[in-house]
């Protein structure tokens, strides 16, 4: 239709590191004149609990794993074990650029998803829940595994720069009431280790810039959902020696 526009997805830069709590500590100090708390994060930090999808390929993990560049997976994420917001999110990935959608659910329609009634997803008004129905009927996508770490976020409005400390990353599989604070979980990184996540759509400020990486560190191609689903099933699986790929067959 003549004046009607598509909307192109905004891809944001993402940057990795592992780095150690001490120089977590530091950066933080060093970044705090210049960047702002998230003001939802209460006593300026929260809990991000995450259950990730897989399809019946693995596709999402043997992709990571391989490097392809244009990729995407799917999770639901809460905050703080609540139930009060509920998000459905796709993150499309390419390369070091990323771009997130998301919808909003009920704790009634995640109850369903886990069930299996996908009926409602395709009636929904929400486009990602319908594009979803399609991924759980045809892909065969099914929760996988839970991960759950803290997060300490500072944001700067200029150059929409958001840059996270996520200490304490933990992998939970087979249970996946996400609302239960007291789910099995079992930690996967070193507890003297964390994850640096640096984020920006379109330039980052150059005195930001000046302060990362920590002595020349270059970035990393993590993944909590990579790193979980390892803890959460290789060091169980009698066949984890063997390529997934050549156990299936090709694609």
């Amino acid at each position: 239709m003549a004046g009607l526009r598509m909307r192109q997805p905004v891809y944001r830069n993402e940057w990795k590191y592992y780095i150690s709590l001490w120089e977590g500590e530091l950066l933080k100090r060093r970044l705090l004149p210049f960047m702002e708390r998230d003001a939802h994060a209460e006593g300026g930090q929260y809990t991000i609990r995450s259950l990730y999808f897989d399809d019946y390929w693995d596709s999402a993990y043997e992709e990571k794993i391989m490097g392809v560049v244009d990729r995407q997976k799917w999770r639901i994420r809460i905050y703080n074990y609540s139930d009060s917001s509920i998000k459905l999110e796709r993150k499309k990935k390419w390369g070091s650029y990323i771009h997130k959608d998301s919808a909003s659910l009920t704790k009634e329609e995640y109850r369903k998803i886990l069930e299996g009634n996908y009926e409602f997803l395709l009636s929904s008004e929400q486009p990602l829940c319908r594009e979803f129905y399609y991924e759980c009927t045809v892909k065969l996508q099914r929760p996988k595994v839970v991960v759950d770490y803290e997060r300490e976020p500072l944001i700067r409005p200029e150059g929409d720069v958001r840059i996270t400390f996520d200490r304490d990353v933990r992998a939970g599989a087979f249970d996946y009431d996400i609302f239960d604070p007291f789910l099995p979980v079992t930690s996967v990184l070193d507890e003297n280790m964390m994850v640096l996540e640096v984020k920006f759509t379109e330039m980052i400020p150059e005195l930001i810039k000046e302060l990362l990486p920590l002595d020349g560190q270059e970035f990393s191609a993590i993944s909590k959902y990579t790193l979980c689903y390892d803890r959460a099933f290789h060091r169980t699986d009698m066949l984890a020696g063997i390529s997934k790929t050549n156990r299936r067959g090709k694609r």
